[in-house]
């Protein structure tokens, strides 16, 4: 499978860090019917208290009612997602090159099933995340030497 990568909108809530808080924040979600395949939720370092959760997709008329029912919003966080073949390396070829690029990372989380992987990047702009599309297809392309 050749690496895919596509810019996706992130929808975000910020919430009291507490118990039951993401599983409350689902629930709306959940009942629409909703197929959601990221979920990143997090406490602010030094906030204990505040956390946050991102979801995506919200797609269609009724997901999208459900996450604004649950106090969700679209993120003004550019990112992209990134599928594909894992690989030894891979991880840091891709993270060279977005370095040796001069872009500036708001965050990455990225995990491998299977043979399979897929990762989360987010950017300071919309200019930094179509610049690293590009940056990671060659990288991911490129074979290990």
């Amino acid at each position: 499978m050749a690496v895919t990568v596509k810019k996706i909108v992130l929808w975000r809530k910020e919430v009291d860090n507490r118990t039951g808080i993401l599983a409350n924040a689902l629930a709306p979600l959940a009942n629409a019917g909703a197929d959601i395949h990221v979920v990143m939720a997090y406490r602010f370092p030094g906030q204990e208290s505040k956390a946050a959760i991102e979801l995506y997709p919200v797609t269609g008329k009724k997901s999208a009612a459900a996450a604004k029912e649950a106090g969700f919003s679209v993120s003004a966080i550019p990112a992209l997602l990134v599928e594909g073949d894992n690989r030894a390396g891979l991880g840091y070829a891709t993270a060279q090159a977005i370095a040796a690029a001069g872009i500036n990372l708001d965050f990455v989380v990225a995990q491998v099933v299977g043979r399979k992987y897929s990762a989360v990047f987010g950017f300071e702009s919309d200019a930094d995340a179509a610049k690293c599309a590009a940056i990671i297809r060659q990288a991911a392309a490129a074979k290990k030497r």
